[in-house]
């Protein structure tokens, strides 16, 4: 089963710009956790880092505006789209995730 694991926190890119390089590595150490939790059971078929919501362009009713789609303190900073046998699988490894915000939500087949 195909599941969207989005990746967001409080202000997410201020405190990126913020934090210090030991910081930075220890959230790409938990990236990387992640990342080989997912390939003993499955598989990451994608994973990027997003721009930031000021850089996003929103449709709605088909007319363009600028910045994310929803006006919130809690950013969306990355995603990965992975391939595991359960959603209680896929859960329990964006626990390991290190990001206080994680939604996983099943991609149906279409």
């Amino acid at each position: 089963m195909k599941f969207l694991v989005l990746l967001a926190e409080e202000d997410h890119f201020d405190k990126w710009d913020a934090a210090t390089d030991a910081d930075q590595q220890a959230f790409f150490t938990g990236l990387a956790a992640f990342g080989a939790a997912v390939r003993e059971r499955g598989e990451i078929l994608a994973g990027e880092a997003l721009d930031r919501p000021s850089t996003a362009v929103t449709l709605r009713g088909g007319v363009a505006t600028a910045g994310p789609y929803a006006e919130t303190t809690e950013q969306v900073g990355g995603f990965y789209l992975v391939d595991l046998p359960s959603l209680e699988v896929a859960v329990e490894l964006a626990g390991l995730l290190p990001v206080p915000s994680v939604e996983v939500r099943p991609v149906p087949d279409m």
